[in-house]
């Protein structure tokens, strides 16, 4: 059931970049949507598309093999217009098979919004890329409906996004500062509807969108995020210590990853049938191999409230590969894995009572994790 209203909070965040000085080797920018649609076959895990604009203050990255040189920082106009070298990545879950990547291509990114002479209108906003196919995304004046548009030799995807409810719906703003100009901004989207085409053929479902800039070395990460088809809304986010600190490449299980040391712990639960959101600081994630050699991930949260346990079986696995050159002539690599998720079982024990799996129709969602340190 979607909101009539349009998307609240801090709009304006969207269209803006370096809110911390830039630092040389470290600061990344990226605008990143998770769509997942409804697929005919009956998969429970639906279909899905990731699709990120990014930049990033470094000389040379390999994004995948493929070396990717950014010149220059991003540049602005007189009248707040963004220019900047940057890439722009995604893949495509059919359902079935995993396209990856269903873009890879380097070009110019122009942002524009608010009363911008090429955007004339006093609100909503532009992201595209300068290239001969179209890699848009954007926001509507009326403020009520984002755009995501691909052109791609595996077809056009035309999508809108609309709002939800308003715990979905408003976007969230958060920035800090860990000192010597470190810190991070990100303003997230936690749920959308979504329907449109894909090569003229009509789909449904959800999305997920967030705006990030990251200006720090990022540890390895658990992340995982879970809509539910009445509106709900879960997440985790676990950075972490771990052996694979150290992990130099992309190899999918490693003997050395038994164990991690979170660095922090959160999660957050909007309940639609209770009408409330919380939050959560004990959050544990664990892993099991399972039959398609990919993780099953186990979550367990709780905050003295409500305790939710998770289990999520990947279908897919999609993965981008960074190499960075680093001092002293050495690389530092990052391998960031993303996970369609199949959710086989959810318990969710609260103060009225226990509700799981069953009490839910398709539940949507993705689960990220990541090795490495990028510096």
């Amino acid at each position: 059931m979607s909101d009539s209203q349009g998307v609240t909070g801090d709009l304006s965040s969207l269209w803006k970049l370096q809110n911390l000085p830039p630092i040389h080797h470290l600061t990344w920018d990226w605008w990143w949507w998770l769509v997942m649609l409804d697929d005919e076959g009956g998969n429970p895990a639906g279909k899905q598309l990731m699709v990120l604009w990014s930049t990033k203050d470094n000389p040379l990255v390999e994004v995948n093999g493929h070396p990717w040189k950014p010149v220059g920082r991003p540049g602005f106009d007189e009248d707040g217009g963004i220019a900047m070298d940057g890439m722009v990545a995604a893949w495509w879950y059919d359902g079935k098979e995993l396209i990856e990547p269903l873009v890879l291509e380097e070009g110019r990114i122009l942002v524009v919004s608010e009363d911008h002479p090429k955007w004339p209108y006093s609100k909503g906003g532009i992201v595209a890329s300068h290239t001969e196919n179209e890699f848009s995304m954007g926001l509507n004046p009326s403020e009520n409906e984002f755009w995501l548009i691909l052109e791609t030799e595996h077809g056009k995807f035309d999508l809108r996004m609309t709002p939800w409810n308003n715990a979905m719906s408003s976007m969230k703003v958060a920035q800090a500062e860990y000192g010597l100009g470190m810190g991070y901004g990100i303003s997230r989207l936690h749920g959308a509807l979504c329907s449109g085409t894909i090569d003229g053929s009509k789909v449904n479902g959800s999305a997920y969108f967030q705006k990030v800039c990251v200006q720090a070395p990022s540890p390895p990460w658990f992340w995982g995020m879970l809509h539910l088809d009445d509106g709900s809304y879960i997440d985790w986010f676990v950075p972490h210590v771990s052996p694979t600190l150290t992990a130099k490449d992309s190899r999918h299980w490693k003997k050395r990853d038994i164990t991690h040391y979170p660095l922090s712990m959160g999660g957050l639960f909007h309940d639609v049938s209770r009408q409330r959101s919380e939050k959560f600081s004990e959050v544990r994630v664990d892993r099991t191999c399972n039959e398609h050699g990919l993780p099953t991930f186990h979550v367990h949260m709780w905050n003295g409230v409500t305790e939710i346990r998770i289990e999520a079986k990947s279908v897919t696995r999609a993965h981008w590969t960074f190499d960075q050159p680093t001092r002293g002539g050495m690389k530092s690599h990052l391998t960031y894995n993303e996970y369609p998720l199949e959710v086989t079982k959810l318990e969710i024990d609260d103060e009225q009572g226990v509700r799981t799996r069953n009490d839910w129709g398709s539940i949507r969602g993705n689960a990220e994790h990541s090795w490495g340190l990028l510096h």
